[in-house]
Order: structure tokens, then C-alpha cells, then sequence
């Protein structure tokens, strides 16, 4: 999706400012590149995206784990009463909570439109075996970062990794 790029394509201006007003040419650049390379087929795509993908959930993971390791405190967030605390507090609020999480874990359409292509057995395994434990890790890895320096929210995402690689991370 075109806001994946984007947000990919922004983490350049996190190393460096001065690509900030690049940000939108280069998402674009991309978007008309990924739909020219579209038209081979999605077996052409998918061996070149498959590898990648597998790559990137494992390096989503590795630096939620790292944060996860930092700051443990954050796997307190799995009993169920702390949800209930959220939804008791914050009253009608909630609502920007659960938006937030609706769009974290809408990407897995993406996996079921792919079923027709693989199959439901290749969809489970990818999903249990890579995407939600990448995406678990990685999403507990943030929180695990914002409480130990809340100043951080607005780039979380690219403050997991030092700062040398977030380029690395934003090509991959």
C-alpha cells in the first residue's frame, strides 16, 4: 500500500532532514516502479518480495526482542486487565485506542488475499511461523521503548534502531 512506502520513505528524513521535502517524490518513484514490475505477474514478484519480506519480519522481531530484553516491564501488558483498565479510563476516548489498533493488524487482509494464489496451509504457516511473531516482537518492542522514554512516540518505529542504521532499515 502507498502509505507503506510512505512511511518506509520517511525514515530517510529521520537520518537527515534535508530528504525531507524528497519524501514524495521518492514514495512515487517507488509506487510507479512496484506497478510496472506488477504486470510480470505475482510469481515473478514473489520470488523477489518473498525473500525480502522473510527478512524484514525477522529484523522486525530481532529489534522488538532487543527493546523487549531492555525493558521486560512491557510483557505486563498481556493480562487482560490492563485492557480492561484502558477501556474504563479513557471512556469514550477508546475509541483512538481501538482505531490505532484496527489499523496494526489490518495488514493480515493482505495474507487472505493471497490465499487464492497459495493456499490456506502456506497462509497459516507464513502468518503463525513469520508475520505475527515478527509483528508481536516488534509492536511489544515499541511499547517496551516508549516507557522507558515516552519522548520518543512520535518516531518510535525508527527509534528502535541506532542511528547509524536506520538507512539499512528504510532500504530494506
Amino acid at each position: 500500500p502507498a502509505i507503506s512506502v510512505l512511511s518506509a520513505v520517511e525514515g530517510t528524513s529521520v537520518v537527515t532532514a534535508s530528504m525531507k521535502p524528497l519524501v514524495v517524490p521518492i514514495s512515487i518513484a517507488i509506487l510507479i516502479g512496484l506497478f510496472s514490475v506488477q504486470r510480470r505477474g505475482t510469481a515473478a514478484v514473489g520470488r523477489v518480495f518473498g525473500p525480502v519480506m522473510f527478512v524484514w519480519f525477522l529484523v522486525l522481531g530481532v529489534l522488538g526482542a532487543w527493546q523487549i530484553a531492555k525493558n521486560p516491564v512491557v510483557l505486563e501488558a498481556i493480562n487482560p486487565i490492563y485492557a480492561y483498565y484502558l477501556i474504563t479510563d479513557q471512556g469514550f476516548g477508546i475509541f483512538w485506542a481501538f482505531g490505532s489498533i484496527v489499523l496494526a493488524v489490518t495488514g493480515a487482509e493482505a495474507l487472505y488475499a493471497d490465499m487464492g494464489h497459495f493456499g490456506r496451509k502456506p497462509i497459516r504457516i507464513g502468518w503463525f511461523g513469520i508475520v505475527m511473531p515478527g509483528l508481536l516482537l516488534n509492536y511489544f518492542g515499541q511499547g517496551a521503548l516508549i516507557l522507558d522514554n515516552p519522548a520518543v512516540i512520535h518516531q518510535v518505529f525508527f527509534e528502535l534502531v541506532p542511528t547509524d542504521y536506520i538507512i539499512f532499515l528504510v532500504v530494506l
